[in-house]
């Protein structure tokens, strides 16, 4: 089914809604919940309250893409999920290691957000992203939006383990370099 029915079903508040969602991007928001979560049960019930967020949303919001909409709030309800499980000294999947990696860039997550405009530091991203080449642009994204493991991306890709660490390291340097361009200093 178009996203542009399935949004329609949302605001018609017909339940055949939450089926053809799931039907359609059941497996892309799973995959995100899991990578963040590192366990199947954890991910499923992020799945779910996702559609609840989306019924929850739709109206008064229509989303432009659904695709990305659903992503956000799946990743958003995993990130927080992710949070509680830590707090319980429980978790895994990728996003230790994830945030590990991106902590070399920007130090101290608390302190970017107060110290400096979020929506300046996006649009550099934003930018950084843009000018890469397809390829880079996707292994950056799946390791740091999606949270996939450097050998799922090798897999994906057919690179090495070692050339994807490689080329992710190599970006984060050229991130961290536009970045203290721009007075986004660590």
């Amino acid at each position: 089914m178009e996203d542009e029915k399935i949004v329609q079903l949302y605001w018609e508040r017909r339940e055949e809604a939450i089926p053809e969602t799931a039907k359609k991007y059941g497996t892309y928001c799973g995959r995100i919940a899991r990578n963040i979560l590192g366990n199947a049960e954890d991910a499923e019930e992020c799945v779910n309250d996702t559609y609840l967020q989306a019924w929850k949303a739709m109206p008064p919001h229509r989303p432009g893409v659904l695709s990305t909409f659903l992503g956000k709030i799946t990743r958003n309800l995993s990130f927080n999920r992710y949070q509680w499980l830590r707090a319980e000294k429980r978790g895994g999947g990728e996003l230790p290691l994830v945030l590990d990696e991106l902590a070399e860039i920007v130090s101290g997550q608390e302190d970017v957000e107060r110290e400096m405009d979020r929506r300046e530091l996006l649009q550099l991203i934003q930018t950084f992203l843009n000018q890469l080449p397809k390829k880079k642009r996707s292994i950056f994204l799946c390791r740091y939006w999606y949270n996939d493991s450097v050998k799922a991306i090798a897999e994906r890709w057919g690179m090495k383990e070692t050339a994807v660490s490689m080329t992710l390291s190599r970006l984060r340097l050229q991130l961290r370099e536009q970045l203290r361009e721009r007075g986004f200093d660590q």
